[in-house]
């Protein structure tokens, strides 16, 4: 798409979280139109302050919007911001395109599709991984399912926030799936990495000799790689909530008792983060669930903050 089209072709960006906000920034920096639409002052006050427009009223954010990219916490949020009262489904541009970015069950993902075709719009199952580092970069990765009228018309947007889309399938619920096994795995690896860094302290190592030692061996993974410089450097600012794990590994759980399937480590992990959060660390970053450990062992972790 040429400067000049991607101008004229307005976009909103529902929830300006840490990945909404590196997608509108994205879609900006690509000179679309992008109005962003979110709760906070703060957040809607940032993106106008990068040039872009914002208001609290999904209706005013995608009003003749041609796409409307919905980064929200949940399945019920989406479909309050996309089919609620004030909803954005209601006054984008006829055959318009939404991509619907949050962790949910395959079985919503298609419940919401329905509704926005029975609506004359276009739906792309389309959660996202990658973190608000590469949100902001506009190199997230998309594990997309929907129509090929649908992957179409979306297309412009996806170049501009992504730097991989995969295309799962023509029909909503396969992306969510793939993110759904996807959550299993990062959720069990943070909840791992920080057993691993408790027990390594429990075991009188150096944090940072261990960090160094297990990033260049077979145990790696990327969310240790990640996570632990938040717990070596004491910064549990979220970039990642407690909360967010909760409810994904929570709706992981509930897909396994429907399917009749045992999921133990997941189980396991998501009991973690659910003690995490009862401590009161729920809006914290997810390598918390280190920190519950050390309390309830009483354990000092370190204690110096970056600057």
């Amino acid at each position: 798409m040429s400067p000049e089209a991607s101008m004229s072709q307005k976009i909103a960006v529902i929830g300006l979280g840490s990945m909404g906000m590196g997608a509108a920034l994205s879609l900006h920096r690509a000179r679309f139109a992008v109005a962003g639409c979110d709760l906070s002052p703060d957040l809607r006050a940032r993106f106008i302050e990068a040039g872009g427009s914002a208001s609290e009223s999904a209706i005013e954010a995608a009003a003749g919007a041609s796409g409307v990219v919905v980064m929200v916490v949940n399945a019920a949020q989406t479909e309050a911001v996309l089919f609620g009262e004030n909803g954005a489904a209601a006054v984008m541009a006829k055959g318009g395109v939404i991509l619907s970015c949050a962790t949910m069950s395959p079985d919503d993902a298609r419940r919401l599709a329905n509704l926005a075709e029975s609506q004359g719009l276009l739906y792309l199952d389309a959660p996202i991984s990658g973190g608000s580092i590469k949100a902001a970069a506009g190199t997230i990765t998309v594990m997309a399912s929907g129509s090929q009228a649908a992957f179409a018309a979306a297309r412009p947007v996806l170049l501009a926030i992504a730097e991989t889309v995969y295309e799962l399938g023509d029909a909503a619920g396969l992306g969510a799936a793939y993110k759904i096994v996807n959550q299993l795995l990062a959720g069990v690896h943070i909840a791992a990495a920080c057993e691993a860094m408790t027990f390594a302290s429990k075991l009188g190592l150096d944090l940072d000799s261990v960090y160094k030692v297990i990033t260049a061996s077979a145990g790696n993974s990327w969310m240790f790689e990640n996570r632990v410089p938040h717990i070596l450097d004491n910064d549990y600012s979220p970039r990642s909530a407690i909360d967010i794990f909760t409810k994904d590994l929570g709706i992981i759980a509930a897909m396994g008792q429907k399917e009749n399937f045992p999921l133990p480590v997941a189980s396991t992990a998501l009991q973690l983060f659910l003690a995490t959060a009862a401590a009161g660390m729920g809006r914290d970053d997810d390598a918390s669930v280190a920190r519950m450990i050390a309390q309830v062992t009483g354990l000092t972790l370190p204690q110096r903050k970056t600057t």
